[in-house]
């Protein structure tokens, strides 16, 4: 939204309808935040096929969830909250995230495929944590803060996380 305050009214009311079952509203949200949604998941399962599957989830169950936000803060920052939450909890449920094809590295316009397909590689073989980490935060633009409330590890933690994937990706981007 542009953040007048028309823009505001009219996202709450949406927010409203959709919580009330309206598929119109929820049809208006997806339009203005499926890309966002689709970005979180990625940044945190790396791949495309489950990115799509987290936004999905979101949305079939927006209308039961926007139940529960409350007006403080921004829609959108805490919908993201919420794919964040979900595509955490399908990790932990799968316990192992598939890594992206070549098919999308291509699409993403990588102009240096065997670079990009080395990176892609190097970022898929860091520690979990470390992977989430370094994709919210140089990817996504988080905060420390904001990482380790999505994360449940403190602030600290999230420093020290993207310190060892960075070492770790020159460690192996150096080495090929």
């Amino acid at each position: 939204m542009t953040g007048d305050n028309g823009d505001l009214d009219s996202e709450s009311a949406l927010v409203r309808r959709c919580a009330e079952g309206d598929r119109d509203a929820l049809a208006a949200l997806y339009a203005t935040h499926a890309t966002l949604v689709y970005r979180t998941a990625y940044a945190i399962m790396g791949s495309a096929a489950d990115s799509e599957d987290v936004l999905q989830d979101v949305f079939v169950g927006l209308p039961r969830a926007a139940r529960s936000f409350l007006g403080r803060g921004s829609f959108g920052g805490w919908l993201r909250r919420v794919a964040a939450t979900t595509a955490l909890m399908s990790m932990r449920r799968r316990r192992e995230g598939d890594s992206a094809g070549l098919a999308d590295l291509h699409e993403a316009g990588a102009s240096d495929l065997d670079a990009a397909i080395d990176l892609k590689q190097s970022i898929d073989r860091l520690a979990v944590r470390h992977r989430q980490v370094f994709l919210l935060k140089e990817v996504e633009g988080y905060s420390h803060e904001e990482i380790a409330s999505l994360l449940g590890i403190s602030a600290g933690a999230s420093m020290t996380c993207l310190h060892r994937a960075k070492r770790a990706l020159c460690t192996s981007l150096d080495g090929r």
